[in-house]
């Protein structure tokens, strides 16, 4: 696939054009060094890859990390690689040590130290990490339409929301005329549906947003790499592991084995393209730590499932 081949969509009702596919950047100077960083960006690039998703607390949780590990690699390789104009950054804000909160001056503050990190000049789309209760939505939304208006900031977007939250930021900003979220990032995958489908996915809907689901891939455990029995040496291994403790995780195994077979492709392949096919899903995410990781992941844009499939799919995972 070339870059010209490479289908793109839009997010909610903003202008930005995306790949189907967002590409994690959780495992950048985590579980992927500096130079496996590099050659797995490259290798999205060439097969097309636009959209590049971080955060300011990645990888905060590794002894000897402060956070931040993540967009420094990034912004280090659109300078060495001079494509910045080519891809779509998205960073988040609300969760590092220290930034925890949403409060005016958290926004601020996180925004610019994100912006030195990456090295430019303004993010994409700029996520609030997790909703914080405590602050209200009328705080949050004027502070991100103020970042907006100063070039900062291109769009905005939320992750970890309720509801009633995303929706009573929706209505302010439309009632005062200041920017309003375009996507949500919810938790949202085939063994993990009640996370995002209901009330959360129809204000999304009513609202013209996108959805970019993180842990698409539920940790790993929609590779088919888990099964009973086996062990897998992962960081992530014992989350993804304690699917198989829940009656519908082998039930899902068994169904995308199915599915893969009969498309001649890997379960990851079927699991983000049943995410596609869902109502508001824009582009799952989902992260490679190394280049071999990547094609399965890139090949669920191509991969159209049948009616039939996807209700197969619906059942085991219900």
């Amino acid at each position: 696939m070339t870059n010209s081949d490479t289908p793109r969509v839009t997010l909610g009702r903003s202008d930005l054009s995306v790949s189907p596919l967002s590409l994690g950047g959780n495992v950048f100077g985590w579980t992927a060094d500096a130079e496996q960083s590099f050659a797995v960006l490259d290798a999205y690039a060439a097969a097309g890859g636009n959209f590049v998703d971080t955060a300011d607390t990645y990888s905060s949780w590794v002894p000897g990390n402060s956070g931040g590990e993540s967009e420094t690699v990034i912004g280090d390789w659109l300078r060495s690689r001079g494509n910045r104009e080519q891809v779509v950054i998205a960073t988040k804000v609300g969760m590092a040590p220290g930034l925890d909160n949403l409060r005016p001056e958290t926004l601020r503050r996180g925004v610019d130290a994100s912006l030195r990190r990456l090295g430019i000049e303004r993010i994409d789309l700029f996520y609030t990490h997790r909703d914080d209760l405590d602050t209200p939505v009328e705080e949050i939304v004027t502070t991100l339409d103020a970042l907006v208006r100063a070039g900062k900031v291109r769009e905005v977007a939320a992750s970890n929301i309720g509801a009633e939250r995303l929706a009573a930021s929706l209505e302010f900003a439309e009632r005062e005329g200041l920017a309003a979220y375009v996507a949500v990032q919810p938790h949202y995958n085939l063994v993990s549906r009640g996370t995002y489908e209901g009330p959360l996915a129809d204000v999304a809907a009513a609202h013209g947003l996108s959805a970019v689901p993180y842990y698409a891939l539920a940790s790993g455990f929609l590779t088919g790499k888990y099964r009973p029995g086996t062990t897998v040496d992962s960081a992530r291994a014992q989350g993804a592991g304690r699917y198989l403790d829940d009656p519908r995780g082998p039930r899902v195994l068994t169904a995308l084995d199915e599915v893969a077979a009969a498309h001649g492709v890997e379960p990851a392949t079927v699991a983000l393209a049943w995410l596609a096919a869902q109502p508001t899903v824009a582009a799952p995410l989902a992260s490679a730590r190394t280049v071999e990781q990547l094609p399965p992941l890139l090949a669920a844009a191509a991969l159209r499932l049948t009616e039939e499939e996807l209700k197969a799919l619906d059942a085991a995972s219900a």
